[in-house]
């Protein structure tokens, strides 16, 4: 049975750590839990020391964010398999177990997604990640069972194990020796979609991604940014430019990069017609933040040895707002 490393990255979450460190202790007998702290300036350090001594601390020098915190972490846990998981996810019991079997049998298997809830609302599945994520072939992401802002009710209808595309950051399982072969995470994203970059990465290299129905656990979501704050409005925006600039060739990615810039501008204008400028405005600064990192991003251009097509659908734009489909099952599969 592969060794696994639980990892929660934390920064000032003193109060999710006392609410769900417990259960990951309990439910993770086989496992070693690290928590990386990013420097908080709440007394998150000494409170796990005191309460929890048995989760190994790893205190980070400053906040690096969600990329560059988990990429310094990371050097320092020798596991097979690294767990990142998000400070506001509940675990159940056993839900280790089916994900460590598919890796001990699927070895061209790099990263696995288990199913992803909503706390607040157990029955439904949650913004981040529900059960395996995809893209459109404009580098849209939507997942099997949340599409945009809208969540499918859980009915059990992804009770299965499926090949995915991307697999979420609030609970992504990835092999140690393909994490630092990929360089870990794009530090440049801070936040936000880098593991769409990071899975698209591990593709090129031949490896595949899997959500196992048969692990599940329950997501808070928006503890660090809600899901309609201007800020991750900018980083998903800018960011899913990058990933399209770094892992496709220009006779793929450049047409795409101008339509999406033109899409991007129609939702800035829907943003403006519903009252909300600050996120018109957050699309305007992710593109001008894009231009200026164009070059950097197409030198990381990594090379796929297979060539997969990328995108499930041709616009889940189109699907979801003109023909109204709010749920994958009945999405065009391209």
């Amino acid at each position: 049975m592969s060794k696994i490393a639980i990892v929660i990255l934390n920064w000032n979450g003193k109060s999710l750590l006392e609410r769900f460190v417990p259960q990951v202790l309990k439910h993770s007998l086989d496992a070693k839990v690290y928590v990386a702290d990013n420097a908080s300036n709440d007394d998150s350090v000494p409170f796990l020391q005191s309460n929890f001594p048995e989760v190994n601390v790893i205190q980070l020098p400053s906040n690096l964010g969600f990329a560059g915190g988990y990429n310094e972490a990371l050097k320092k846990v020798p596991e097979d398999i690294f767990c990142l998981l998000n400070s506001d996810v509940e675990v159940t019991p056993n839900w280790l177990e089916p994900v460590v079997e598919l890796f001990d049998n699927r070895p061209e298997i790099g990263i696995i997604q288990p199913k992803i809830k909503n706390l607040l609302k157990p029955d439904y599945f949650e913004y981040a990640g529900a059960a395996g994520g995809f893209l459109d072939r404009f580098g849209y992401p939507f997942c099997r069972g949340r599409i945009f802002q809208s969540l499918e009710k859980d009915t059990g209808q992804y009770n299965d194990i499926a090949e995915i595309f991307w697999a979420t950051g609030a609970c992504m399982f990835i092999r140690r020796e393909i994490f630092t072969n990929l360089g870990g995470f794009d530090k440049d994203y801070f936040a936000h979609q880098e593991e769409v970059d990071l899975c698209w990465r591990a593709q090129n290299l031949g490896f595949r991604v899997f959500y196992s129905g048969l692990s599940t656990v329950y997501h808070l979501g928006g503890s660090t940014l809600s899901n309609m704050n201007p800020r991750k409005t900018y980083l998903n925006f800018r960011n899913s430019l990058f990933s399209i600039t770094k892992n496709l060739p220009d006779k793929i990615g450049l047409p795409i990069i101008f339509s999406r810039l033109l899409l991007d501008g129609l939702a800035g204008l829907r943003f403006l017609i519903q009252g909300k400028g600050m996120h018109a405005l957050a699309i305007i600064y992710a593109h001008l933040s894009f231009y200026k990192m164009y070059k950097t991003m197409r030198s990381k251009r990594t090379i796929s040895l297979e060539r997969k097509k990328y995108y499930a659908t041709k616009s889940i734009v189109w699907s979801f707002f003109v023909n109204h489909i709010d749920n994958f099952n009945n999405l065009a599969k391209d």
